[in-house]
């Protein structure tokens, strides 16, 4: 079985944070990071090239894949920002209902720029996703 290509590494999270274009980019990043270092208790590490993530946790699959991934994690690409955080708590419909401007892909949630959204609506949302992985994955 092949083994998971995204893994934590040693990059550095600041400089990765400082090189994302555009500028607001990058300075969204900065509050993600700081919002997400809080409400995690974790301190943020890079895992593969691009993922920014946060404490860790161990899956296994019915097929038996296994490895590791963040507990939550986010990416500022190009065109928006990239948060990787749990769709499975039960408060996730109503908290997107009202996140504001995003979209979303197969466990993607996809925001352009971080004044379209309500943060504290964010920052419910990244507990939801904690309190959900910490249920799955016991630490």
């Amino acid at each position: 079985m092949a083994d998971n290509k995204t893994q934590p590494g040693t990059a550095s999270v600041d400089a990765f944070i400082a090189a994302a274009q555009p500028l607001e980019r990058s300075e969204d990043a900065k509050l993600v990071c700081a919002i997400m270092e809080r409400l995690s208790g974790e301190r943020a590490v890079m895992w593969g090239p691009s993922i920014i993530g946060f404490g860790s946790c161990h899956y296994r699959y019915d097929s038996g894949r296994e490895g590791d991934m963040p507990r939550i994690g986010f990416s500022p690409r190009k065109t928006e920002l990239v948060f990787y955080l749990s769709d499975e708590f039960p408060e996730r419909a109503d908290l997107m209902a009202r996140l504001g401007k995003h979209r979303t892909g197969k466990s993607c949630l996809y925001v352009k720029r971080l004044s379209d959204i309500d943060l504290d609506v964010l920052e419910a949302l990244i507990l939801g996703s904690l309190k959900a992985s910490d249920a799955r994955y016991p630490r």
